[in-house]
């Protein structure tokens, strides 16, 4: 399956329901170049129209998985044409871009198989869970480059890691290895094949009933309000899915002690 944009991003289906991105620009460490950037929006569009899509895995080509924001953006120069109004009307779209996967009705999983800095850290913190290859590393060097951090960096690290990790990674900008992401709770696990193990995970998470995962993902961003909105939502949510024919078939199933067939409906 291709995109719109060349092949800059590439999107595949290893398997039913499951959708396999990956930023194809290993030469430049799949930085976000605009190239990158807009064969993205055409694979976020993509995946988002398709409804057989039920779990999506995000991974880098080559040896890096998202080096950030590419550092052209960065340094502008002093042109007169160069206002921060206008650089903010640039960064918003940016920003809204990467962080789409949030905003996918299906989970998402980032393989992340080597470094990823910066925005690249924002764009696996987007993802609903993430796994690491040994040679992953995490750095959020922004103030290091003289800039203040984008992309959602001080509201994502402190909601994965918690302020005090946040502040150390954000302050001091180094790196931290695979090892001690998972046990900050960065990622969920290590694994010698990175990809092998979310393309694992994202077959078991298209084996679930749509309808019910897809309402689960509304209710965990519901959580951030609190408890009271989180069980008013469960409130709407639980019954709709006890009114599918996929609520009948996991029962009928569960009696049964077979694997439920679910249809999305």
């Amino acid at each position: 399956m291709k995109t719109g944009s060349g092949d800059a991003v590439l999107v595949t289906e290893p398997g039913t329901g499951v959708r396999l991105i990956t930023l194809n620009q290993p030469k430049v460490r799949n930085a976000m170049t605009a190239e990158m950037t807009a064969a993205w929006d055409d694979a976020m569009k993509a995946v988002a129209e398709d409804r057989e899509v039920r779990a999506v895995v995000v991974t880098g080509a080559g040896s890096s998985f998202c080096a950030g924001a590419d550092m052209s953006w960065l340094d502008q120069g002093a042109a007169e044409d160069i206002t921060t109004d206008r650089l903010r009307d640039r960064m918003l779209p940016f920003y809204r871009s990467w962080l789409r996967p949030r905003e996918l009705p299906v989970p998402v999983i980032a393989a992340v198989n080597g470094p990823a800095v910066g925005a690249g850290v924002c764009l696996a913190l987007a993802c609903d869970l993430r796994f690491a290859a040994a040679t992953a590393r995490f750095s959020t060097p922004f103030v290091y480059l003289g800039t203040h951090g984008g992309m959602g960096a001080t509201r994502l690290l402190p909601e994965a890691i918690g302020l005090p990790r946040a502040r150390e990674m954000l302050y001091t900008g180094r790196e931290v290895p695979a090892d001690e992401a998972h046990h900050w709770g960065l990622v969920a696990d290590v694994h010698d094949d990175v990809l092998a193990a979310a393309l694992e995970t994202a077959a078991q998470i298209a084996k679930a009933a749509p309808i019910a995962v897809r309402l689960t993902k509304s209710g965990l961003e519901q959580s951030a309000a609190g408890l009271e909105a989180s069980i008013q939502w469960e409130a709407l949510a639980q019954p709709v899915t006890m009114t599918t024919a996929d609520l009948h078939e996991g029962v009928e199933a569960f009696r049964r002690r077979r694997a439920p067939r679910f249809r999305g409906r």
